[in-house]
C-alpha cells in the first residue's frame, strides 16, 4: 500500500527511536499517515523503533504491554456481557491518567503532529476482535450494549441499553391510571394503609402493557412514556393515546410482538387495549414527550340549564381563550401559574332534564373539568359563568388524540 512519508515524518521517527517503544505506539506517533495500515505496519514502513525497541512489549513506557493483552481483553468483554442478546455494541476504556499523559508529553518532545492516542487505537482494535469473535457489529450509533474496559481496575462494565417499543392504548376502565401509582404515605415501601403493595392503585395502564413484555425480554423493570395522560376516572378511546414503552436491561431483544401482544387481556372485560405495536428508538420518547396535539373529549354535565342557554354559552366559549390557573387538584405537585389555553370546538350532543351531554375540541394542556365547572374561579371565563349556573361533570372520556389527520 503507498505510504507517502513527508520528510518531516522521518525525522520525528529518528527522534523516537532511542524511546524503547513496542512497535505499536512507534507506529501509532504517524496514526494519521497511511490510511488501512496498521500500527505496527506503520512503524515497519518508517523504519521501525529501532534498536532501542522494547524487547519485550510489557515494558514499553507508553503501553507496558498493554495491546499484546488485547484478548484478555475480549475474553473479560464477553464474560462481561454473557447472558445478553445483542447485535449491536460499542465499546471504550478507561485509562491511568498519568499513563495518558505519558503519551502526550513523548508527542510534544519528539514534535510529532500525526499521533493517534493509546485510548483511540485500543478502543478500535478491541472493538475489531468483539466482531471477529461475536460477528455483532461495533458502532457508537444505536449500541444495544456498551462494554468499558476499566484497565487500571482490570475488568469490564456492561452497560446494557433500553429496549423500545410503541403503539396505542385505549384505556376502558375509569379506575385505572395510566403509570404504576406509589403509595403516599409509605412511598412505595408498603405499608397497613396500601396493604403491603406500595401501590395506591393496584393495577395501572403501565403495569398491564409492560408484564407480558418484561416476562418475555427478561427485563429488570419498565419505563412507561405516554403522549399526555387522562385522569384516572376518564376513559381513552378512539384510536387511542400513543405511548412507548422503554424495557430496562433486558435480557432478550428479539421479540414476537404478535405473539406477546396476544397475551394482553383483549374483548369484552378488558380494562386496556393496544394497537400498532412496533419497535421504536430512544428518539422516539422525545417525539412522544414533546407532542402538544389537540385533543376530543366527550363530557357528561350535570346542570338544570336549558338547550338555548347551553348552544350561547358554548357560542361565547369559541370566541375567547381561557386562562387556567394551577387546578386545586393537582396544584400539590405542579407549578401555580396562569396557563392560556382554547376551546378549539364544542357542540351539544343531547340533553335531558338536569343533564347534557358536549364534545369539545381542545388546544393540549386544556383542564376540561375545569373549564366546565370553574374551579372556584381558577379558570376563567368558565362553562358554569357563562351559562350562569353551577355545574359539574359526571364523566369524561378522551375520544381522540389528534396526533395525525383523523376526522
Amino acid at each position: 500500500m503507498p505510504f507517502d512519508v513527508p520528510d518531516r515524518a522521518t525525522a520525528v521517527a529518528d527522534r523516537a527511536r532511542d524511546r524503547g517503544l513496542c512497535p505499536e505506539c512507534f507506529g501509532r506517533l504517524f496514526g494519521r499517515l497511511g490510511h488501512g495500515l496498521s500500527n505496527p505496519e506503520r512503524a515497519e514502513r518508517l523504519g521501525g523503533p529501532g534498536p532501542a525497541a522494547a524487547e519485550d512489549e510489557a515494558t514499553c513506557p507508553i503501553c507496558d504491554g498493554l495491546f499484546a493483552r488485547l484478548d484478555t481483553w475480549v475474553d473479560r468483554s464477553l464474560r462481561a456481557a454473557e447472558g445478553y442478546e445483542w447485535h449491536r455494541f460499542a465499546c471504550g476504556s478507561r485509562w491511568d491518567p498519568e499513563r495518558l499523559a505519558r503519551e502526550e508529553m513523548l508527542w510534544t518532545e519528539i514534535g510529532t503532529e500525526w499521533g493517534e492516542s493509546a485510548r483511540s487505537a485500543f478502543n478500535r482494535e478491541l472493538g475489531k476482535r468483539i466482531e471477529r469473535r461475536t460477528g455483532a457489529a461495533g458502532s457508537p450509533e444505536g449500541p444495544e450494549v456498551v462494554l468499558l474496559a476499566d484497565l487500571p481496575v482490570g475488568r469490564v462494565e456492561l452497560t446494557v441499553l433500553p429496549l423500545y417499543l410503541q403503539g396505542r392504548y385505549r384505556k376502558l376502565d375509569r379506575t385505572l391510571p395510566q403509570t404504576r401509582w406509589p403509595c403516599r404515605r409509605c412511598r412505595g415501601r408498603g405499608c397497613d394503609t396500601c396493604g403491603g403493595t406500595g401501590k395506591t392503585y393496584p393495577d395501572s395502564v403501565e403495569e398491564i402493557i409492560a408484564a407480558p413484555f418484561l416476562r418475555a425480554s427478561e427485563a429488570q423493570g419498565s419505563r412507561f412514556h405516554g403522549m399526555g395522560r387522562e385522569d384516572i376516572d376518564a376513559r381513552m378511546l378512539g384510536r387511542g393515546r400513543p405511548f412507548v414503552l422503554e424495557l430496562v436491561r433486558p435480557r432478550r431483544r428479539t421479540l414476537d410482538l404478535r405473539s406477546i401482544a396476544a397475551e394482553l387481556p383483549d374483548g369484552p372485560g378488558a380494562r386496556v387495549e393496544v394497537r400498532n405495536l412496533a419497535p421504536a428508538q430512544a428518539s422516539d420518547v422525545v417525539r412522544i414527550k414533546e407532542a402538544a396535539p389537540e385533543k376530543s373529549y366527550r363530557v357528561g354535565v350535570r346542570g338544570d340549564v336549558a338547550v338555548a342557554k347551553v348552544n350561547e354559552a358554548l357560542d361565547l366559549a369559541l370566541s375567547r381563550a381561557i386562562a387556567q390557573r394551577t387546578p386545586t387538584r393537582v396544584a400539590h405537585r405542579r407549578a401555580d401559574r396562569v396557563r392560556t389555553r382554547r376551546i378549539v370546538a364544542a357542540r351539544l350532543v343531547d340533553a335531558s332534564e338536569g343533564r347534557f351531554t358536549l364534545d369539545v375540541r381542545t388546544e393540549a394542556g386544556t383542564y376540561v373539568k375545569e373549564w366546565v365547572e370553574g374551579d372556584g374561579g381558577r379558570t376563567e371565563p368558565n362553562l358554569a359563568a357563562l351559562v350562569g349556573a353551577p355545574l359539574s361533570v359526571e364523566f369524561l372520556d378522551v375520544m381522540e388524540i389528534h396526533d395525525s389527520e383523523v376526522d
